[in-house]
């Protein structure tokens, strides 16, 4: 069982992804804010974080920036509505493994959700 960190500050998304990666197998813990997921990641100690970028407090950039300079390594997914090449080149250079696009298919993140985790497609 793998420990999945869902950080998004949208009530319906993260109920949806949480049941969507309960039912996939994975321990689950949910956050709404850049700092509360910062303080989440040492005591929860999850394999993998879909992270959102437009969050309270620090977006998903400064989490996902803060988490490799702190040397934690690992998967990160971002996961938001902002879809420009810019934005997803910046979601990669800051350390995230993956990009994903709202709105997205179920079957698509959970694939892509797999395929991180080392569990194949």
């Amino acid at each position: 069982m793998s420990r999945i960190l869902i950080c998004d500050d949208e009530p319906n998304i993260v109920v949806s992804l949480e049941f969507l990666m309960r039912q996939q197998g994975h321990d689950v813990r949910t956050v709404g804010d850049g700092e509360a997921a910062l303080a989440a990641v040492p005591e929860f100690d999850p394999d993998l974080v879909l992270l959102d970028l437009m969050l309270p407090g620090r977006d998903g950039y400064e989490v996902c920036q803060t988490l490799r300079a702190d040397g934690y390594r690992m998967k990160i997914l971002m996961l938001t509505a902002k879809g420009r090449e810019a934005e997803i080149a910046k979601g990669l250079a800051v350390g995230a493994d993956d990009y994903v696009t709202k709105p997205f298919g179920t079957q698509d993140l959970v694939a892509r959700v797999r395929q991180l985790l080392g569990a194949g497609p």
